[in-house]
């Protein structure tokens, strides 16, 4: 076992046996025991808000959550979500405010953007960006397309005698797990790691023992993956920021960086894919006019933008803590106190337009999305998200015309208290 090896697995022990003495808001007994309301944010009617949540936001787009201990206010309206998201001098996103009302130990940090503000948030964020410009994520596009082609040999080789497979375990996971190992420069056998990862940390319902296990895990294995490119650059993510930035990163940033880009953009975009492939497959005639049209990429590019506002697998944004008494909509925001941003919730607003529940590619919403956030914590792989969303339905519709569910979707097992929604299988015919 390696030295990082040894301390890692010392520390998350040590964690865990102050878990065991010291009981968090998040634990799973914890949970179980918080009123139905306080759930809300993280719970769904298959792809759809709960008739609750609709509610609540018609009422009230500012309310507070029925949490013992604490004072955490729901935003759930799109005008209020956007002052929340982008007013870093009002919120703080710093670990160590969540650390202090969770009851959890600050120096368990998980790294990445998340949980920093400016300007430690600018500076990793200035080394991190210029890796998803549209110029280098062209540079691989090409690969993404390979990768879905693979994939999508592979649904009709892992299929039954009867034509149908499981496209959640045989195309949506694999699709973006390969194209992280792509673009951070891992090797590909590496991949069930990556997926382990990824679904363990968000699954809420395991606690936040499981989840912050999963994070010790999977910075222990990025460290070792760290060496190997500090010892030899690859040309993926991890090697160009170390030739370009080694002197201004540590390794603990840099690892937090990588598990940030892995978590981020391995487990939304598997969502993204299954539960698309799930609302286009229930509604057939989006499915048939992406597969029908002469040139595919318009339709495709509108079917994203939607499929994203939709179904905002992301459900919540990283919370945010009040720095000053602050005003959000009708209601003041008292100085400490947590903020939730339902990003699901804000981007059915009845007030960007008619009938916001329905999934219309030909709408224009009065103001964007909120599938990738907003601000300066915006999520800095969303270009890469829509290319690999782009690239998978219209070559999907190309590949397999007469694509179609294999079961009742009221059959359909979703996750049940999720950060990232998702369905566990996703039964499709494949002729």
């Amino acid at each position: 076992m390696s030295l990082r090896s040894a301390l890692t697995n010392r520390l998350v022990r040590r964690y865990l046996r102050r878990l065991q003495n010291k009981r968090s808001i998040l634990d799973p007994a914890s949970l179980a025991a918080l009123p139905e309301a306080a759930l809300l944010p993280l719970r769904r009617d298959g792809v759809d808000p709960l008739p609750a949540m609709d509610e609540l936001r018609g009422r009230a787009p500012v309310s507070r959550l029925p949490i013992p201990g604490v004072r955490v206010w729901l935003v759930s309206g799109h005008e209020e979500a956007r002052q929340v998201l982008s007013d870093v001098k009002s919120f703080s996103n710093e670990f160590t405010n969540l650390a202090a009302a969770a009851g959890l130990d600050a120096d368990h940090q998980p790294g990445g953007l998340g949980f920093r503000d400016p300007p430690d948030h600018t500076r990793l964020r200035r080394l991190l960006t210029p890796e998803f410009t549209m110029r280098r994520l062209n540079r691989i596009q090409p690969r993404i397309h390979e990768i879905v082609a693979e994939q999508l040999t592979r649904l009709s080789e892992a299929a039954d005698t009867t034509g149908v497979v499981d496209f959640v375990e045989h195309f949506a996971t694999p699709v973006p797990t390969f194209v992280i190992c792509e673009l951070l420069g891992v090797p590909y056998e590496e991949r069930g790691a990556f997926q382990e990862f990824s679904a363990s940390r968000f699954d809420v319902l395991g606690g936040i023992s499981g989840s912050f296990g999963a994070i010790s895990h999977s910075h222990d294995y990025l460290g070792g993956v760290i060496a190997r490119q500090r010892d030899k650059p690859g040309e993926g993510l991890l090697g160009g920021i170390i030739r370009d930035h080694g002197d201004e990163i540590d390794d603990e940033e840099l690892i937090g960086l990588a598990d940030g880009v892995l978590t981020g953009g391995l487990e939304s975009s598997a969502s993204m894919l299954a539960l698309g492939t799930l609302v286009l497959l229930r509604d057939r005639e989006h499915f048939e006019a992406l597969r029908d049209a002469a040139d595919p990429g318009p339709v495709a590019a509108a079917l994203v933008e939607e499929l994203l506002r939709h179904l905002s697998v992301v459900q919540t944004a990283f919370p945010r803590f009040a720095r000053a008494d602050t005003e959000v909509g009708d209601v003041t925001i008292g100085k400490g106190d947590i903020v939730v941003v339902s990003l699901n919730a804000a981007n059915r607003d009845a007030r960007l337009g008619p009938d916001m529940n329905a999934f219309d590619p030909s709408r224009t919403p009065s103001s964007p999305h909120l599938a990738f956030g907003y601000g300066i914590h915006r999520c800095v792989g969303a270009e890469l998200a829509r290319v690999e969303l782009r690239a998978a339905f219209p070559d999907l519709a190309a590949r397999y015309p007469n694509l179609r569910l294999a079961t009742d979707p009221e059959k359909l097992e979703f996750r049940k208290l999720s950060i990232v929604h998702g369905v566990t299988e996703l039964p499709v015919q494949l002729n």
